[in-house]
């Protein structure tokens, strides 16, 4: 890193400590992420003090430096996605996520975290280029099961975790 005492982000709400990451293969629009101190936000908000610090991150430009790089594109798809839907899929998913991370290492697996209905999850899921979606909705955590949907063609299947995990060892380099 660099220091720069006179690096100065538009936002009149920093104090002190500002920062900004930069590349230069994008040109002049370089930075990919900047953020900085704001602990006196919360007061002027009408809070009490409390210290903070935040950055904003551009995820266009990140892909941009992946592909560059050689490390974005196709070969970098997703393999799964997870769809939750519903309050006990939501309490579940992480730990059931965990656990096919768990059994296949090298599964690179979206898990879902922003809500929305089950349309645009899917939905999402089809843009991301995964394979999978892997649907998990209350009545599946009841069943013990887990809906996985090749996204490319082909019927969705309801199997239980332990199949569900043994299925994508198969399709997917496990």
């Amino acid at each position: 890193y660099e220091i720069n005492p006179c690096l100065v982000r538009g936002l009149d709400y920093y104090s002190k400590t500002v920062f900004e990451w930069i590349t230069s293969s994008l040109g002049a629009q370089g930075t990919v992420c900047a953020g900085g101190r704001y602990d006196g936000l919360v007061t002027q908000l009408g809070g009490r003090a409390t210290p903070a610090v935040g950055f904003a991150m551009g995820i266009e430009r990140l892909a941009l430096m992946l592909e560059e790089s050689g490390l974005g594109g196709a070969d970098h798809f997703p393999d799964a996605y997870l769809v939750q839907v519903g309050e006990k899929a939501l309490q579940q998913g992480i730990i059931i996520a965990e656990k096919f991370r768990e059994a296949l290492p090298n599964l690179r697996l979206i898990t879902h975290c922003g809500g929305g209905s089950f349309k645009s999850q899917f939905k999402k899921a089809d843009k991301s280029n995964a394979r999978f979606a892997l649907i998990l909705g209350d009545e599946e955590i009841d069943k013990g099961e887990i809906g996985v949907k090749p996204l490319r063609g082909g019927e969705q299947q309801m199997l239980s975790i332990d199949a569900a995990i043994n299925y994508l060892k198969q399709e997917i380099r496990g």
